[in-house]
């Protein structure tokens, strides 16, 4: 994954802020609103949760339980772990994106890309898989939702993390791959990668971990989830690349039909006089003439009548 934002070897122009907010508000808000549209097949869903559940437990890894059981039993676990399912996720990856866009610009376009394709990536797995997190399995599967638990202490209410009453505006079974775990592995890399100071670095391997307790103690997503999570990513990053030549190539495309295209100009009126036309001696516009061309004809004509009356008289 970490050669996803090794820096290019030519690194072009810095990009501009204000062509990469709306880009990214349109990616992302694509993603939202594709997030939302995707039909919520309940019955599908459940099963998939719990077959999911099944192979976990057929391979030892059923860590969902304790940690549910733990953040239920201690508030001063569960609350934390609420506020940072529901915040985390929104503030930390978009600070990363513009510490990167601001202090390490070289590779901040294959960063951007790498993110965005990850991030579409995890749409078409909510679409291809819903999924029932562990919170809204049946109650006798032992799972505790977290987040209703504690609601009174957040600003969000019984439906995930969406803030209370706008429960209905959010996929609640978008749960695999998990999206939580996925930006915080693309976080955790940029941090390791690029980060010059030590916190920086732990920062960088602590936050994905954390994530991965907080997603599945609150119940909200499955060990798989995580592990899909982080392969989301790093198919993301195999893509950059290729997308980041695509994309280039198109732009050079475009720009080369762009400069054959005749330009229509409104005919810009001709600075010559005559406008084409030739202008005998004298003659300042074509056909008319001025008092010094007249009185000069007049003279050459005066002389060859004299010149002709000559010869007569000696006749």
């Amino acid at each position: 994954m970490p050669h996803a934002t090794a820096a290019p070897s030519s690194s072009g122009p810095r990009p501009r802020w204000w062509t990469e907010l709306p880009l990214i508000a349109v990616v992302y808000g694509l993603y939202s609103l594709g997030r939302l549209l995707v039909h919520e097949n309940v019955p599908a869903a459940v099963e998939n949760g719990l077959a999911i559940l099944r192979l976990e437990k057929a391979l030892h890894l059923n860590a969902e339980h304790p940690l549910n059981r733990l953040l239920t039993a201690h508030p001063t676990l569960g609350i934390p772990a609420d506020f940072a399912y529901a915040s985390l996720h929104y503030l930390v990856t978009p600070a990363v994106l513009i510490w990167i866009f601001r202090r390490r610009s070289a590779t901040y376009r294959a960063a951007r890309t790498w993110l965005m394709t990850s991030t579409l990536l995890g749409l078409i797995g909510f679409t291809l898989m819903p999924t029932c997190p562990p919170r809204l399995l049946d109650a006798h599967h032992g799972f505790v939702d977290t987040m209703a638990q504690y609601s009174a202490y957040g600003w969000w209410g019984t439906g995930a993390s969406a803030p209370r009453g706008l429960s209905g505006m959010t996929n609640q079974y978008a749960a695999m791959p998990s999206l939580h775990v996925g930006w915080a592995v693309w976080c955790g890399v940029l941090l390791w990668r690029h980060g010059r100071h030590p916190l920086v670095r732990a920062a960088g391997v602590a936050y994905p971990l954390i994530t991965v307790f907080v997603v599945m103690g609150t119940a909200n997503h499955y060990f798989l989830d995580a592990v899909a999570g982080a392969a989301v990513m790093a198919v993301g990053a195999l893509l950059t690349r290729p997308f980041m030549r695509l994309s280039d190539r198109l732009t050079d495309r475009v720009r080369a039909v762009s400069g054959r295209m005749p330009v229509s100009r409104a005919p810009a009126e001709s600075t010559i006089v005559s406008d084409g036309c030739k202008t005998s001696a004298g003659e300042r516009i074509p056909g008319r003439r001025t008092a010094s061309a007249d009185s000069s004809d007049a003279s050459a004509r005066s002389a060859a009548d004299a010149g002709n009356d000559a010869p007569a008289a000696a006749r």
